[in-house]
Formats: structure tokens, C-alpha cells, sequence
């Protein structure tokens, strides 16, 4: 029961970031790399303050922090600008659509093949996703956007993946913040320095960087080591749907039948993953 407890918060605190950056980048409260930056910074204030408190160590092997900085870098530059134009559901549904294919592949590299079950189930949510996301009259897609935010799938694929072998969730993340946070610099300032920043915005990335990205990655990392590659990636797809109900009410964002089709496909998928036998 902690298990669910927990992950549930996690998807929660993962839909909530989209929800933020496309509401503080779109909305024109701040350019995408700031936020980005500033996110990463709270995030990692966030980790290093509740590590001290509770006297862990913030020590961390150098490949290791080096792997999960790169990591955490990629993905918040692809998500950051990314939703420039993507709405959040959308954004949120190529995101974890490429998680999905990008854990699945590595799953079965490393000697964790998926169940014929699981492959099916897969292919069912997959399907409601490329569904959703293909091209037409009723919802324009950007290929760079999509290209973007396939890029920060890989980001959040290859972290994910790191952190099944951390032994303190907690100091791990707040040093991949910190080095997250030294790696993006350069790309602030070269793409977007002197960009915009309102108080609004910072709020909105402070908000997403200390809560559902510090608190939200650290737990994440907690409940990793207890999940399958399989099952960790697929119900990682329920977050676009989470997405898509908080740009609803918080953003205002369309939803019509093509989105509530394919999102009901992905979460029966999700459901076949984690129902299905384990292959021996």
C-alpha cells in the first residue's frame, strides 16, 4: 500500500510540472532555459536542505553525478523549449511515450525481457499515444516541439534508469541537481541571456523545482529499486493524462474526443503492463 501511496504522488508531482512549465513558459512569464535553470536550482536547494536535516551524505561517485547531471540536463532543455508550443497534455504524451520505448529497450538488453503480456499491453498504450499525437486538421503538431520533447524523453528514460542503483535517494538527487544546475548555465546564457522573468514565473519555477521536481524526483528514486524497467516505464503514461485533466482546469486547454480516446487506450494499456505474469 506505501508502494501505491507513493507512486501516485509521484505521477501526480510529474503530471504537475507540465502543468507548471507550460504555464509559466507559455503564458509569457518566463523564457523557457530561465525557467529551466531556476527549477533546477530550487530543486536542488530543496535536496541538499532536507539531506542535511535528516545528516545524510551528498556524497556521490563523480561518474555518477556526472551520468545523472547529463541526464537531468538533457531532459530539462528538450521539456523547457518544448512547451513554447506544445499544450501540456500533448507535451506530457511524446515525453513519456519515448520513456516507454526507450526503458522497455533497455529492459530487454539487460536481461529483463517483458512478458508476452506486457509487450501487448505496451503496444496498446503506445497506440493510444501515437494516436493522439498524429497529425490532423484538429491539433497541429510542431515537429521540432515533438522532436524536443522526444530529446527530453531519452533525458528522463537514461535518470530514470541511473537511479535504480542509488542507495541514498535522497543525497543522489540533490547532487544531480546541483550538477543539473552547473550544466545548464552555459546554455542560459548562450540561447538566452537577459531572457524574460516576472515574479509570476518565478514562483511557478520555484513551485515546480522545489516540489514536484526536488521532492517529486527524490521519491521517484525510492520506489525505482521496487519496479520493474518494464512497469516503472509504462506507468510512467498516466502522467498525460493527469496533464491533460490539470490543462483543463488550470490552463484552460482543449480536450476532445481524439485525446479522451487515446488517453482511455493508454491507460487500458498501463493496466495490461501491470497485470500481466512477469516472464520467468
Amino acid at each position: 500500500m506505501q508502494l501505491l501511496l507513493f507512486v501516485v504522488l509521484v505521477l501526480i508531482a510529474f503530471a504537475g510540472n507540465s502543468v507548471l512549465g507550460r504555464m509559466a513558459i507559455s503564458w509569457g512569464y518566463m523564457d523557457a532555459l530561465g525557467f529551466g535553470l531556476l527549477r533546477l536550482i530550487s530543486g536542488a536547494a530543496m535536496l541538499v536542505a532536507l539531506s542535511l536535516l535528516r545528516r545524510g551524505s551528498l556524497r556521490q561517485p563523480w561518474g555518477d553525478s556526472l551520468k545523472g547531471g547529463a541526464a537531468l540536463t538533457l531532459y530539462m532543455i528538450g521539456f523547457c523549449l518544448a512547451y513554447q508550443g506544445l499544450d501540456a497534455g500533448l507535451g506530457a504524451l511524446i515525453l513519456f511515450g519515448v520513456v516507454q520505448i526507450a526503458m522497455f529497450g533497455w529492459g530487454a538488453a539487460t536481461g529483463t525481457p517483458p512478458s508476452l503480456g506486457q509487450i501487448l499491453g505496451a503496444g496498446v498504450a503506445f497506440a493510444g499515444l501515437a494516436y493522439v499525437i498524429w497529425p490532423h486538421e484538429s491539433l497541429q503538431v510542431s515537429p521540432g516541439d515533438a522532436a524536443l520533447m522526444a530529446v527530453s524523453g531519452l533525458g528522463w528514460a537514461a535518470y530514470s534508469l541511473i537511479g535504480r542503483g542509488v542507495r541514498d535517494p535522497l543525497g543522489a538527487s540533490a547532487v544531480n541537481f546541483l550538477c543539473a544546475s552547473g550544466m545548464m548555465l552555459p546554455f542560459v546564457w548562450v540561447l538566452q541571456g537577459g531572457g524574460l522573468v516576472t515574479w509570476p514565473g518565478i514562483s511557478l519555477a520555484v513551485l515546480s523545482g522545489a516540489v514536484t521536481s526536488g521532492l517529486g524526483y527524490a521519491l521517484w528514486y525510492q520506489v525505482l529499486p521496487r519496479l520493474q524497467p518494464t512497469v516503472a516505464a509504462t506507468i510512467q503514461l498516466s502522467v498525460p493524462v493527469l496533464a491533460v485533466l490539470g490543462g483543463v482546469v488550470f490552463l484552460a486547454e482543449p480536450v476532445g474526443l481524439r485525446l479522451v480516446l487515446g488517453g482511455s487506450g493508454v491507460l487500458a494499456g498501463i493496466a495490461l503492463v501491470i497485470w500481466a505474469p512477469n516472464r520467468s
